[in-house]
């Protein structure tokens, strides 16, 4: 996130609001969400007592699904 110049609360923002959510594979969370002129992909698994952050990925053009 840090290399992608993504804020944390962004993250936590698109995984608790998300624009738009879908199943990945493997028990997965894709959540998107446009913020700031630009589309986030937050991928995650919820586990039991925390939420495991996989990837996070920002484009400027809208994530084709």
């Amino acid at each position: 996130m840090k290399e992608r110049a993504i804020a944390e609360d962004e993250a936590e923002s698109a995984i608790e609001n998300p624009d738009v959510s879908e199943l990945s594979i493997k028990d997965r969370t894709n959540a998107f969400k446009f913020i700031n002129g630009r589309y986030l992909r937050v991928t995650f698994k919820e586990e039991l007592d925390y939420i495991l952050v996989i990837t996070v990925t920002m484009k400027k053009k809208p994530f084709r699904r």
